[in-house]
């Protein structure tokens, strides 16, 4: 293992470094200790420029500016990402297929969601299984209604983070659009604008492992899945009649109340 020289010895690891201040940052990997708090939301980090790095979602400033389209980030590493939209480049390969990604975090959810089949979260509710604890965890709030983002600015709360910075552009003008260049339609995150430039693209890197159709996102293979199952998880509150798909009950929530 490499050790960095040094004269300050870290005691757990036997990590060396040229100062002390040095030193007593990296202890802090150790210790776990955060001592930079956020003045605004109280999030905790370890080093200042972390924290100086986050304080400009606060604050709005974007510094590093995209030389082609002029879109700004507050951080250097989402300008890199950002600019794999114009060059095309998909430096994270799956290594169970051919399919490639711009970005990591993509390639995660490909690998999850397409090549296993391991589901070891249930929910407590009903029974339901998932492959990642986030799912899960967001899942349960259909049952329990709980919303825990809230808005600074009024007393609104919503169930998803997507919820409230799309209350936050339309209601109080804080943030930014993300923006297509292709056709100038408007996304609430960045994930929202990549999966929707895959459209343009062309790329359908989804499958459905009973029918072989494919699909732009995850999220739209999922969905589709639903369409082999027997099990039905949505339930309307008025009639207790069962749906496969949340957007099923939605509509016939709407229909049924109005009948009422």
């Amino acid at each position: 293992m490499y050790i960095h020289a040094g004269k300050y010895k870290c005691a757990e690891c036997g990590m060396c470094y040229h100062t002390g201040h040095h030193l007593s940052r990296h202890r802090r990997s150790h210790s776990g200790e955060k001592p930079f708090e956020c003045i605004v939301c109280g999030k905790r980090f370890t080093r200042t420029d972390h924290l100086v790095r986050h304080s400009r979602i606060h604050s709005g400033e974007k510094p590093c500016k995209c030389h082609v389209c002029e879109k700004a980030f507050s951080q250097s590493s989402h300008l890199h990402r950002h600019m794999r939209v114009h060059t095309g480049d998909k430096p994270y390969k799956c290594s169970l297929c051919n399919n490639s990604f711009s970005d990591s975090s993509t390639l995660r959810q490909h690998k999850c969601h397409v090549h296993s089949n391991r589901r070891p979260y249930d929910c407590p509710y009903c029974g339901k299984l998932f492959k990642i604890n986030r799912e899960l965890k967001r899942h349960v709030r259909i049952h329990t209604g709980a919303k825990p983002y809230s808005c600074r600015h009024c007393s609104q709360r919503f169930r998803w983070p997507d919820q409230l910075k799309r209350h936050l552009l339309k209601s109080h003008n804080e943030g930014s659009w993300s923006t297509c260049n292709s056709c100038q339609k408007k996304f609430t995150t960045n994930r929202q604008l990549k999966q929707h430039l895959l459209r343009h693209e062309g790329v359908r890197s989804y499958v459905c492992s009973q029918c072989a159709r494919r699909f732009f996102t995850a999220r739209e293979l999922k969905c589709h899945q639903l369409v082999h199952l027997d099990y039905k998880q949505f339930c309307c509150g008025l009639c207790s009649k069962n749906f496969k798909q949340r957007k099923h009950v939605l509509r016939h929530f709407r229909r049924c109340s109005a009948k009422r």
